[in-house]
């Protein structure tokens, strides 16, 4: 049957009906215990005892559902009712209003507010019997051992603050007296931590662009030679502009055509000067006609030589377009 022997107290007051007699709570029997059902997940069980006064048997099971006890047989429950609020006592909330409370919003907050009402009643009362307590019940010892037991603490306190501050003090070479730190000014220390003043990333980006824009070769000017695809014609002629002298071209010149070059320079628009900053094309131009200028001035001196001054005069520039045959020149 599982039956087991335990002590049983009794959960309140009954009327035992045997003999009639008031059986008060809190007084203990042996009793049997059985398990005689399931509520939910929850078991049910059943006490057997008999009663201290006469041979009455009475029984009482366990209710789950109720949180409660239920006698079964033997016995009457004594009813004890009133008001609590009569004689001021805490009014315990029944299921439907607990349940009432956790789901409807609206009665939860009157509810709320309702407490809040009696609170402030209740308050001026509550400060009363306070204050009463801690005259009957006030003990000086404990109050005086409390009391030496905060300044104790408090004196370790200062002396490890003392410390601290004496080794900072020692390590900065300062002579002033330091505040108690605050929350604050830890909050403010753990944002201010030292850092490099370049990062990784922004270092190793800069060594990047270093070794992309340095020449490949080793060279005399250092812009000739470099990585193809890498440095724009636009900003190396805004960078470092190109001459003639800095790249080394010279024109040479003689004794005799220094007159007509100089007449063929004026009057070709499209040539720079020696000292004018150009750039990779207009060098490569402003060469080709001073070769064609060198070409004109030896076809001119052939021209002198024979001595015909009319088709110099009348054709000067197809000289440097047109080659004469050995037919023409017979001509």
């Amino acid at each position: 049957m599982g039956i087991l022997i335990i002590r049983f107290e009794m959960p309140y007051n009954i009327w035992c009906e045997g003999c009639n007699n008031h059986i008060g709570m809190g007084v203990r029997y042996n009793a049997e215990k059985k398990k005689i059902g399931m509520y939910y997940s929850t078991p049910v069980y059943q006490f057997r005892m008999k009663c201290h006064l006469c041979d009455n048997h009475f029984e009482i099971k366990t209710d789950p559902g109720n949180l409660d006890y239920v006698i079964v047989s033997g016995a009457r429950r004594q009813e004890n009712r009133w008001d609590p609020t009569e004689n001021g006592q805490i009014v315990p909330e029944t299921k439907e209003t607990q349940k009432r409370l956790f789901d409807d919003a609206m009665f939860r907050l009157e509810h709320k507010t309702g407490d809040l009402d009696a609170s402030k009643l209740e308050k001026p009362r509550l400060g009363r019997l306070v204050g009463r307590n801690e005259n009957v019940w006030k003990d000086d010892y404990e109050a005086n051992c409390t009391l030496r037991r905060n300044f104790r603490k408090r004196r370790k306190e200062l002396e490890e603050s003392a410390i601290n501050d004496s080794l900072l003090l020692a390590r900065s070479s300062l002579d002033i007296n330091l505040l108690p730190e605050s929350e604050e000014d830890k909050n403010m220390a753990s944002l201010l931590s030292l850092r490099p003043s370049r990062s990784s990333e922004e270092a190793q980006k800069v060594n990047r662009n270093k070794l992309l824009h340095s020449p490949a070769l080793p060279s005399s000017s250092g812009l000739l030679t470099s990585f193809g695809g890498l440095k724009k014609e636009e900003s190396l002629s805004k960078s470092m502009p190109l001459t003639r002298n800095s790249l080394g071209i010279t024109i040479k010149k003689s004794k005799q055509n220094e007159n007509a070059l100089n007449c063929t320079e004026t009057k070709s628009d499209g040539v720079a000067k020696n000292n004018e900053i150009i750039g990779g094309d207009e060098l490569k131009k402003d060469v080709e006609v001073k070769i064609s200028n060198e070409e004109n001035t030896k076809y001119e001196e052939k021209d002198q030589k024979i001595g015909n001054g009319e088709n110099e005069e009348k054709n000067p520039i197809s000289l440097s377009l047109v080659g004469y045959s050995s037919s023409g020149e017979s001509d």
